[in-house]
């Protein structure tokens, strides 16, 4: 683990494995790239490189402001270039995988792959259909009312983990917080090694400002690179619908939907989900 001087930000990298090379790209906004660590078993195929987003966790110097779409792809890029490799694979989960289609739009010539994981191509369905999806799956109106505050943006910083608590097991099929020692992370009841670094303010700014209204769903045609969309079958943010919604109008992709899974399948099925990234990639990973 490491900070490197990328641009005007001191980007938190960690790198590890051989092979060709996947930069994995965290969710949230808020949050770092520990939620995508499940998936260091890839390291014998690849060389991952982990980082936290501009403002996101360990990552210091800008102001969240700065935090738009042609910067955090910017920054991606230039670490590229910094890292000495020419094309490179990209896997994106959540608000990581609206990062990586504005990448993959803006940088097309230095993309190979990319792996969606559970994400969209329209913030319309976090904003608005995901909580009245949990109100469908019978959520209280305290849930889902917590939902739809905090995916629009609307708390402060003190009050992130008592409005994430109330709904926050909606993100995984087994629903019990018991069993989710990331969830309770979140929250504050138990550690991680490493601990997740949340950053409230990012997530603020991330869902009142820079995701409100986005789309590139009228865009996804440009998209050439081989594309796997992964997702867990339970997802509330994205589910089965939109995802095959972006499968279908990304030129070269392929849908694969895990089974009792949700929002984070490499939490719940990482067996499963290793399996299909490395057959998505076949023998050859050199793209």
């Amino acid at each position: 683990m490491t900070t490197m001087q990328i641009r005007d930000v001191s980007l938190f990298v960690k790198i590890i494995g051989r092979g060709y090379p996947l930069v994995l790209m965290h969710g949230g906004p808020g949050l770092d790239h520990s939620t995508l660590l499940p998936l260091q078993p890839l390291m014998d195929q690849f060389t991952l490189i982990f980082y936290d987003h501009r403002c996101n966790g360990r990552s210091d110097g800008a102001e969240v402001s700065s935090m738009t779409f042609k910067n955090l792809t910017a920054d991606a890029d230039a670490l590229r270039q910094e890292l000495g490799f020419d094309k490179w694979a990209v896997l994106g989960h959540s608000f990581g995988g609206n990062v990586a289609l504005e990448y993959a739009l803006r940088y097309p010539q230095n993309l190979s792959h990319l792996v969606l994981m559970n994400t969209g191509g329209d913030q319309w369905w976090v904003n608005q259909n995901a909580p009245e999806l949990l109100a469908e799956r019978g959520y209280s109106a305290a849930e889902v009312g917590a939902a739809r505050r905090f995916y629009n943006g609307q708390l402060t910083p003190d009050e992130y983990f008592p409005i994430f608590v109330k709904f926050g097991r909606a993100y995984f099929s087994h629903q019990s917080l018991l069993y989710h020692p990331r969830l309770l992370a979140l929250a504050h009841k138990v550690g991680l090694d490493p601990p997740v670094k949340i950053r409230p303010e990012a997530t603020i700014f991330g869902y009142s400002q820079l995701l409100k209204g986005w789309t590139v769903m009228d865009r996804l045609s440009d998209i050439q690179a081989p594309t796997l969309v992964i997702a867990g079958r339970d997802d509330f943010l994205f589910p089965p619908e939109h995802q095959a919604i972006l499968a279908d109008r990304l030129p070269n992709a392929e849908l694969v939907l895990i089974e009792r899974a949700g929002h984070n399948p490499q939490d719940e099925r990482l067996d499963e989900v290793i399996v299909v990234i490395q057959h998505f990639f076949g023998d050859d990973n050199q793209g």
